[in-house]
Order: structure tokens, then sequence, then C-alpha cells
């Protein structure tokens, strides 16, 4: 800005509060859709004037006691890499952890891989604005851990295998594989991306941290202890990591309940008469001698199905856990940590379901119900700030920096469009930055990097690993003696890491409807692999029925997906060219549009892969002709079901 000469931009800068009642954060759940016409009042500041005309940032909240805390964990975390350097320098060690490591470890390390910065913050946000439902998905985790524990584990343990993917090859051939490892890795680095971006960017509004230094930060530490610890290294700070986060979420739910006025009692009664304990209607019964199942809403039926195969392909198909079945030391500690790491994501979770609903009855107090503007304040500057719209000032000298009238103009527009929906993932972080004591704050901002950190380093040597055995030994040096795989494998950790941190860099300016899209492709072109792993290890179904099952999946889940691509499309600018299309694809797209609810794109999408591929064995007579179980060259696809580990011929 430059009409009176002195008015220049300059980034956030933290300015001292002289009133009690100070805006803080906001959270880091975004969501595509804006609720139009509803009214936001305008936080005051408590001493007159209006809170957007000063620098939400919060930096002095951040005590020095918080950040030992936060000095402190990181100090640990990075520390672990070092100590465990000798033991990962070679590829076992590495990859598996010399195949050495306790149940327990392993256990709190799927738990910490499971629970990420997003579901952090994000789990609270859905029982502080609606109610249990998404819960039902925790609860279908035992019956996948069930499965798992019979079937996939066994499996795996007897493989000898440390790539998830390499039987897949064995089964139906090389491009099997390469159709699982390509899709893993691409979603690893938007994955890693979209973690550390959406954990750096709440702690940049709250705290007025540069957004891209707290990236870099977290990246470059995450690479380093992977780098050079591998997967021990990984599996023990994913331990520390747990450890973190679930302390951090119980005293800060107890601090919460016990800061409601009338206790824990008052939180309970007050949510139950709201519903907020729900889990949500069955979504199935009969009427008139009919069955009947919903499965165009969220129910409690269509969550648990959901969460169903969701949960078996992680467990079944997924990198990121095979190879801590593979790092345990026995079968035993690996059913150990497969039980540990699934079932203690359920009581877990039901503390974030709680933490959300406790923060609903704190916020509907008349004590605490004029934070609420406030919270919206805080989510438009996130808002804006996504699109690459910075807060800009007036004057840079001044103690309190004075914001534009063209950015405050932009401030008020976002806040006025926000519901309390909007702001639900939010308030969680809110109450981190405001509410808690000195040292507390630094406890849960220390678990907020310990869940982005543990899935991102999950990522690291697990992309690392596929990258050498599924592509390095596999296709260019089948011969390469265990120096050179390990260099391979230094070398894919440091490249993920650079491309991880890079995506979340970008994420930076890039639009969130892109990164919107990028899920949507990644999720129909990835979504078979839970069918095919299923249809190798239930049948004998050979290559062409493979085949047949994926693409027809493929072609069923981007059925299922098109009214997100349509919804992308109207949300691009009006009148334009694409916006238009979008018009156009709605309209005549209504008589076939999917009316399945987004939860059912995995199940349906599975089940169909799984039944095209059955009934294409069962026409041609593949699964059941004896000459078809010893079909296939030496690389090439066998049709022994993936129950048998070792191929017949070479028993």
């Amino acid at each position: 800005m430059t009409s009176r000469g002195r008015r220049r931009r300059r980034p956030i800068r933290p300015t001292r509060s002289r009133c009690r009642q100070s805006p803080k954060l906001s959270h880091l759940w975004f969501r595509k859709e804006v609720v139009k016409n509803s009214s936001a009042k305008l936080p005051s500041d408590g001493c007159g004037r209006l809170a957007r005309h000063r620098d939400l940032s919060m930096q002095n909240h951040f005590t020095v006691l918080d950040w030992i805390v936060l000095g402190v964990y990181f100090a640990a975390t990075m520390s672990i890499g070092f100590y465990f350097w000798r033991r990962s320098r070679s590829t076992e060690g590495f990859t598996a952890a010399g195949r050495s490591l306790p149940g327990w470890v392993c256990g709190l390390s799927i738990f910490a891989t499971y629970l990420s910065s997003i579901s952090y913050l994000a789990l609270p946000g859905k029982s502080f604005v609606d109610n249990w439902n998404p819960f039902v998905f925790s609860l279908s985790i035992p019956i996948a851990n069930w499965i798992a524990v019979r079937w996939f584990l066994p499996y795996y343990r007897a493989s000898g295998e440390v790539s998830a993917y390499a039987l897949l090859e064995r089964r139906f051939g090389v491009w099997a594989r390469l159709y699982a490892s390509v899709f893993y890795l691409l979603t690893q680095i938007a994955r890693m991306g979209v973690v550390m971006y959406l954990m750096a960017l709440p702690l940049a509004v709250i705290f007025g941290w540069d957004i891209r230094v707290i990236i870099l930060f977290t990246g470059l530490s995450v690479t380093v202890y992977s780098f050079v610890g591998g997967i021990i290294a990984v599996i023990w700070a994913d331990a520390i990591q747990a450890l973190v986060l679930m302390a951090g979420a119980v005293i800060c739910l107890a601090v919460m309940l016990f800061s409601v006025e009338g206790g824990p009692a008052h939180v309970l009664t007050t949510a139950a008469a709201a519903g907020k304990f729900s889990l949500g209607e069955l979504g199935a019964g009969s009427q008139q001698g009919r069955l009947w199942f919903d499965a165009g809403s969220a129910t409690f039926l269509v969550v648990l199905l959901y969460g169903l195969f969701l949960n078996l392909q992680n467990f079944g198909i997924d990198q990121s856990y095979i190879q801590r079945y593979i790092a345990s030391s026995s079968d035993r500690e690996a059913r150990k940590s497969l039980w540990l790491g699934g079932i203690l994501y359920v009581p877990v979770s039901a503390v974030f379901f709680l933490i959300g609903t406790t923060l609903f009855v704190y916020y509907q107090s008349e004590q605490h119900e004029r934070e609420l503007p406030e919270i919206k304040q805080l989510v438009a500057q996130q808002r804006l700030m996504q699109r690459g719209v910075h807060p800009e000032y007036e004057n840079a000298e001044a103690e309190a920096g004075i914001l534009t009238e063209a950015y405050r103009r932009a401030l008020d527009a976002e806040a006025a469009e926000l519901t309390d929906r909007d702001i639900g993932d939010r308030v969680f972080p809110h109450f981190i930055a405001k509410h808690l004591p000195a040292g507390l704050t630094g406890l849960l901002i220390a678990a907020i990097f310990a869940a982005a950190m543990s899935t991102v380093s999950t990522s690291l040597n697990s992309s690392a690993t596929l990258l050498m055995s599924d592509y390095y030994h596999r296709f260019f040096n089948p011969g390469a003696t265990d120096k050179q795989r390990m260099v391979a494998l230094y070398l894919g950790t440091v490249v993920w890491g650079i491309l991880g941190t890079g995506m979340a860099l970008m994420l930076v300016k890039l639009t969130e409807s892109a990164l919107d899209i990028w899920w949507t492709l990644s999720g129909i072109f990835g979504g078979g692999m839970c069918g095919l792993f299923l249809l190798g290890m239930i049948s004998r179904a050979k290559n062409p029925a493979a085949v047949a099952g994926v693409i027809v999946g493929v072609l069923v889940i981007l059925w299922m997906s098109f009214p997100k691509l349509i919804d992308y499309l109207l949300a691009q600018p009006l009148g334009s060219a694409v916006q238009e299309l979008g018009v156009q694809l709605q309209q005549h797209s209504a008589g076939w549009r999917s009316p399945f609810h987004a939860f059912m794109v995995p199940v349906i999408g599975a089940l169909a892969i799984l039944c095209i591929g059955l009934l294409v064995s069962r026409l041609s007579g593949g699964g059941d002709h004896p000459a078809a179980r010893n079909a296939g060259d030496e690389n090439g696809p066998k049709s022994e079901s993936l129950r048998d580990p070792v191929p017949r011929s070479c028993r």
C-alpha cells in the first residue's frame, strides 16, 4: 500500500497485549465448503478497539518454560537417531531393525503412525461440531485387527520379504507390484507435505512464527534421524512420540473438565442432553417385510464398513505397517504389536472425541461464548494465508500493528461467511494456545509436532525401503551388495525427505482445491490395492482375472468420485470456462451420478475388484486347473493363493 507514502507491507510481528483477553490461534484442517449468509460479530479486545486492528499472533504466550519443554522433546527425538546409528548400518538393520524389536515398541509405533497431527486436531473438531458418529471408525479396528492377526501377519512373517508388494508380483506379475508401489510412493509425498503444512499453518497464526521455517525445521529434523537411525530409530522415536501424544491429550482433558463450571458431571449431562454422544442412526432395517440399507449418508453401518475396509488396507497392504510386523522379534511379539497398536487407538480416540465434547460445553458458557467470533477471525486469517493473502500493516513503527483498510475488509468478509461448523477443527488449538498454563502449552505443541513427525518419519523409511527393494534391487542392480543397497536407502530417504518438505512448502501457495483433486485422483487409481490384495488372499485367480478386476474397480471408483470432480470445477471463478464446464457436467450427469456416500468408495471399489476377479477366474476355469497352480516363470506371476507365502514349486 502506497497511497499515503508511509504504508508498506511487513511480516506479522507479535505485539504486547495491554488487555487480559487476547486473541490467539486457529486450527489446521481446512474444509472446502463455505456456508454463506451467516453473521459474525467482530470480537473486541477488551479495550474498546476491535481485534481486527491488531496483530492476531500471540508469541508472548509461549513462555520460556514452553520453549524448554519443546526443546527437550526435539533433543530427545534427534538423539534417538544417533543412538541407533550403529545398529542400522546394514540393509537388514535399516529396513527391518534386525527383526529384533519387542512387540510393545512396535505396537506404540503402529499407534503413533495411525494418529497424525491432522487427526490430533480434527477428531475434537468432529465431536465439537456434531457428535460421536466418527468414533464408529475406531470401533471397526478390533475387527480388522483380528483378520490381520489371523491371516495377514503370518503371511508376511513367513515370506521373509521386506516389501509389502513383492508378493503381489509373485502372485499376479510385475505390473501388480508396480501398480501398488507407485501409488504408495506418490501418496507418501503428498501425505508428508499435507501433514507438515497443516501442522505448521496454525502455529504460524498462533505464535507469529514463519511457516516456512517451521516446515523446513520439521522436515530437516525428521529426515536426519530417519537417515541416521533407520527403521529402528523411527520405531523407538514413534514409541516416545506416542507417549507424548497420550500424555498431552489426557492432561489437557483433565484441565478442561475441571475448568468447566460444574465439573465433569456438568459436561456429561449437558453434552448428553444435546445428543453429543450419539453414534448416528443404524442405517438399516426392515419395512413391510423388505430389508433396506441407507448407503447415501454417514450412518453407523456406513462408517463401520468404511473403517473396516480402510483398516484392512492399512493392515494388509500398507508398507508402513508391514515393516513393523517384520521388525518384531517373533510371531508372538508381532501379534502383540498389532493388537496393541490397533486397540490402543480406540480409547485414545475416545479421549479426543471427549475433548471436543468438553470444548462444546466450555465455549457454550457465558464466560467463553464471546471467544467464538475471535476464533472466526483467526480462521479467516488462516484461509487468507492459504490463498496467499498475508496481513498488511499501515505503520511499521507502531507498537500495535494497524491493519490496512483493504486487508481488514478482506478479513471481515471472510469471517462473516464462517459458521461454527467451519471453525470446529480450530477450537482445540485455540484452547491450547489461550487457556493452558505455561509448560503445558509447550507439552501440547510438542504433541502436535510428535503426531506430525511420527507420520513423516514412517513415510520416509517405508518409501526408501520400497525404492531400494522394488526398483533399485529388483530392476537396476539385482546383484547389489549390502553397501550398494545402503547407498540406495540413504539416497531414497534424502530424496523423499526433500520432496515431502518441498510439497509442504508448495502448499503454502497452492490452493486447497488443487490439493483436493490430487487426493481424489490418488484415491481413484490407488483405491484398488485392497481389493487386489484380498483377491490374492482368498482365491487362486490368475493374472487376467486380476487385471480385469482392477480395471473394473478403478472405473467404479472413478464413477463414485465423479461428484467430487464436479464440485472442484464448480468452485472455480464464476464465469470461467472451467466453472462453466462444471455446470454442464452437473446438468448432464443428474441421472447417473453416484447415490452413495463418499465413505462407500473404498468399500464398493474393493468389492468390485474382488467380485470381478472371482467371476473372471470362475468363467475361465483358471483358479481350479491343476496346471495353473504352478504357472509362471521365476519372476513371473504365480497362481498360488497369497495364503501360501512360499510357492509350492519351491517347497
